[in-house]
């Protein structure tokens, strides 16, 4: 690979991009200057709801075997191929699905951590509260389309018109106020995560050419004959809203792909990265880091994702294989971030619709509510599991039912707001950006420096 840049191209290309920001400082006056205190966020979604059961399991002998008992044919075997032992600081032992192998190693180096039984929540709400419908709930908890946008915008009650991750980066925009690139990057389409007040965000998608075809005419004049019609539609106002959108998204694409051009690669990372969607997203995040001094950013929001976790059946293989395809990028990016000098200045977190039952449905499972999620770098004090590990038990104190859906013990806000201040937020700004935040005693979780 000789140079970084023809891959840009490809990476932006058809690229809904929706940032209407990026083009007002000019596109070239920020590249000279490094970029100071760098940090960036990466959430990798993973789609259809997690069954978070079978990512993090209990290893004391009481709670596994209730775990063995209640999930039956889903229970991961008590075998070593098939479980990786990890243990909390406090001594309490866990173990990880095989699928995350690759993984595995950054817990003992404190890399990796666990946040147990994370979910959406408008308040802090027990077994009680919710039968007796006496507290307020998201809407829709069931629902794929309500929870994946409840969860990417931190809005219980719907979504809100941005994301949780864009109204951060909205806080810390100063710090980028020079950069003419957008701060906030979705290589999985347009993703409401990333839309911010302020901050508007690119969409990219790994694999495409944003080189307009059809403009490579001879003579030249009529090469640019041709450009020169394409430009006077895209700025003609028609005045009417759906074509000057359409038309808007074109140009700012158009836009990105200048710059891109113009931008200098560097030498090509030598870290490798799986050829499945997520290694190949996450490759195209790290080349944008690559490039953090020339574009002068110090402060990046990234969204990528995975799909396939809405596991009704034939759960156990498809489950393992969509976590190694997870851990093994995960860690190829981790390693191309430790090539890069910033592995403590860029941290990776899982997210999900919601997680599933704990008892199964024939050979999957059903729709549940909180889930435990993957926290990774540098900055991560890992090696740890943070938060409430729900109690094993079908109709126990964590079920909102009889069928193990897991009230979360962790909202949302809490665990995007733990994120938030190692981004460099403060308390009010944390709290602009997590509306239900204040309803909850624990505002930071503690897992990062």
């Amino acid at each position: 690979m000789h140079s970084n840049r023809r891959h840009f191209l490809r990476l932006a290309s058809g690229a809904f991009v929706s940032a209407a920001g990026f083009t007002r400082f000019g596109l070239m006056n920020a590249l000279a200057q490094p970029a100071s205190n760098y940090k960036a966020l990466v959430c990798v979604f993973l789609f259809g709801g997690n069954d978070g059961h079978n990512v993090i399991v209990p290893q004391s002998a009481a709670d596994f075997a209730a775990y063995k008992n209640i999930r039956g044919n889903l229970a991961l075997p008590d075998v070593s191929a098939q479980l990786l032992p990890v243990s909390a600081l406090n001594g309490t032992p866990y173990a990880l699905s095989s699928g995350l192998s690759a993984i595995h190693p950054l817990w003992a180096q404190k890399k990796l951590a666990a946040v147990a039984n994370v979910g959406m929540l408008v308040k802090p709400t027990t077994r009680a509260e919710f039968l007796a419908n006496t507290v307020p709930l998201p809407t829709n908890l069931f629902s794929h389309s309500d929870q994946v946008i409840q969860m990417q915008t931190a809005t219980p009650g719907g979504s809100g018109g941005t994301g949780w991750a864009g109204r951060v980066a909205d806080a810390v925009q100063g710090l980028n106020s020079a950069s003419s690139f957008p701060a906030s990057v979705s290589m999985s389409g347009p993703a409401l995560f990333c839309t911010g007040n302020i901050v508007q965000s690119a969409s990219l998608i790994p694999g495409f050419d944003m080189n307009l075809y059809g403009m490579d005419l001879w003579p030249a004049s009529a090469a640019h004959a041709r450009k020169q019609a394409l430009q006077e539609i895209l700025t003609l106002d028609s005045g009417l809203a759906v074509v000057q959108a359409a038309n808007k998204v074109r140009q700012d694409a158009l836009t990105l792909s200048a710059l891109l051009k113009n931008l200098s690669s560097g030498p090509a990372l030598a870290t490798q990265f799986p050829g499945t969607s997520i290694g190949q997203q996450l490759r195209e995040v790290a080349k944008i880091i690559q490039l953090r001094a020339q574009v002068g950013l110090s402060r990046q929001v990234f969204f990528c994702s995975l799909g396939g976790f809405d596991t009704h059946s034939a759960q156990a293989w498809q489950h393992w294989d969509l976590l190694r395809q997870l851990s093994e990028a995960m860690l190829a990016f981790y390693n191309a971030t430790a090539e890069m000098g910033v592995a403590d200045q860029v941290t990776t977190f899982t997210e999900t619709d919601f997680g599933r039952t704990l008892q199964p449905s024939g050979s999957g499972s059903d729709h549940g509510w909180g889930c435990h999620q993957l926290v990774m770098g540098g900055a991560v004090k890992g090696g740890d599991l943070y938060g409430t590990f729900p109690t094993p038990a079908l109709g126990g104190p964590d079920d909102a039912n009889n069928r193990g859906v897991l009230i979360p013990t962790t909202s949302l806000d809490q665990y995007g707001a733990s994120l938030a201040r190692w981004f460099g937020l403060d308390a009010a700004a944390i709290n602009a950006a997590f509306p239900t935040l204040a309803n909850f005693p624990v505002k930071d979780l503690g897992f990062l420096t």
